[in-house]
């Protein structure tokens, strides 16, 4: 298969020369889209783009998942980027035209059965996915990755990282404690747990609430969500139950824990969600279960109490008992809220030098940072190709680019506590995780049969996924 992709987008991506007549007028200006309103509007220019065509010579940039189109009013933009310019639309009647180089995708919305097919030769595809990897595990599979010449993801070996998304700013870390130590403690002693628990997405590819009720066992824990509650949320607070925003009484209700278990949905390198900065942002100290590279990120290597360090449900148990019994150990891990303590100079790099911002107007979001990102791209693999044509003995063709695994690559999903040959046949996280990640496999490779065959009809995946099986029984895969 993995030669197939390698042949499958270097066809993609040939030289001027060898294509015919009708494929060449894809890199020629045209009016083909004459028919269509565009809608000229004042945008940021970079300083190097120098770009004075007209509207109707720009490449254009299709965004398969319209509800994700980073315009407005309109399905239709022309985007000035930092050196050059684009078309963006969110309109589907492009797909088949020349001038239309590049669709962009949302991953979560990404679907092999509906897949753009055709795939032609002249077009990249370009993956925007900045959500949960449970979301689609076509995208973590070798076969489906490499479908695409662009990502933005939130691994950092992706052209475009979205890693720190959920974190705003070093502003953002270094905000005053929000509840003291003192008041904690207080509240510790009129029976305030010290263990936070709030999440209302139970069945997760994570299997976070099997490994939290083990701990439960061993350690007091307020949970407040559907999953595994045992107290009641104040009325005022009831709609908060799922929070991802930060209302200020939610807030403040949560920063009166002194621990708060910060499990994610999914396990994935460099997938950190609110989860795990919120607590952070509080003065509260995370109970980290998610990235397994997470200590790459955290401020300084005494910030975050990450889950699988300690052997055991109940060897954390103690251990937190320990440190809510122990003052001075306890405040070491919030050290970090002292700027000369944060150390990881990653952390500080990446906050400094990305050029998208997270509620910041000077800066412009990822959405149209990453579409912008595609658009320079784009126009420098045109030009090249362009200039391979007029003088191939002295300029090289653009060579193909195509995302590899470490673009997102997550793992196959695993009991969040024990083994999954000990679990029961019947449990029922057991029967969804493991076969969706194993048939989503399935499904990337009979996509990229798909392509490979220049089929135009996506609803042809099922019989290309029987014939791959059959093939495989057969021992000729």
């Amino acid at each position: 298969a993995s030669n197939a992709a390698v042949t499958l987008v270097s066809s993609l991506l040939l030289p001027l020369e060898v294509l015919d007549a009708a494929d060449r007028g894809a890199f020629q200006p045209q009016s083909a889209l004459s028919e269509m309103e565009f809608a000229s509007v004042v945008s940021y220019r970079g300083p190097g783009n120098t770009d004075r065509r007209s509207n109707k010579e720009l490449p254009i940039l299709l965004w398969w998942s319209g509800g994700l189109f980073p315009h407005f009013p309109g399905d239709t933009e022309r985007i000035d980027c930092a050196t050059s310019s684009c078309l963006a639309t969110s309109n589907r009647k492009v797909q088949l035209y020349k001038r239309t180089t590049s669709i962009i995708f949302y991953g979560t919305d990404f679907r092999a059965y509906e897949a753009p097919l055709p795939r032609l030769r002249h077009q990249t595809w370009a993956l925007f996915h900045e959500e949960s990897p449970m979301n689609n595990y076509v995208l973590s599979h070798g076969p489906g990755i490499r479908l695409f010449n662009y990502t933005a993801t939130f691994r950092r070996e992706s052209d475009y990282p979205l890693t720190l998304q959920w974190l705003p700013s070093l502003e953002y870390l270094l905000e005053p404690v929000a509840v003291s130590l003192e008041e904690k403690n207080r509240l510790r002693r009129e029976g305030l747990a010290p263990v936070l628990y709030m999440q209302s997405h139970c069945d997760v590819p994570s299997d976070r609430d099997r490994y939290v009720k083990e701990l439960m066992k061993y350690i007091t824990v307020d949970s407040y969500g559907k999953c595994l509650n045992n107290k009641p949320l104040p009325e005022y607070l009831e709609d908060t139950a799922t929070a991802t925003g930060e209302e200020p009484k939610f807030m403040s209700f949560v920063a009166r824990y002194k621990f708060h278990l910060a499990l994610e949905n999914g396990l994935c390198p460099d997938y950190m969600t609110e989860k795990l900065w919120r607590p952070l942002h509080q003065g509260c100290v995370p109970v980290y279960r998610g990235s397994p590279v997470v200590a790459d990120w955290m401020p300084n290597d005494h910030s975050a109490i990450i889950i699988d360090d300690f052997p055991s449900p109940k060897a954390l148990a103690d251990f937190l008992i320990g440190l809510d019994e122990n003052d001075h150990e306890y405040a070491k891990y919030l050290e970090f809220k002292n700027p000369s303590r944060i150390t990881n100079t990653r952390l500080l790099e990446a906050l400094e030098t990305r050029e998208w911002g997270v509620n910041d107007m000077s800066k412009p979001n990822y959405l149209n940072g990453f579409e912008c990102y595609v658009c320079d791209q784009e126009n420098a693999r045109l030009a090249a190709e362009r200039a391979y044509k007029k003088a191939p003995k002295t300029n090289r063709p653009p060579q193909p680019k195509m995302a590899s695994n470490s673009h997102m690559g997550c793992p196959l999903p695993s009991p969040g506590y024990g083994e999954a040959q000990d679990l029961p046949s019947d449990d029922g996280w057991l029967q969804i995780w493991p076969q969706d990640y194993w048939q989503s496999l399935d499904q990337a490779e009979g996509l990229e049969s798909l392509i490979r065959h220049n089929e135009s009809d996506p609803s042809l995946l099922w019989k290309h996924i029987q014939n791959i099986a059959v093939s495989r029984a057969r021992g000729k895969q």
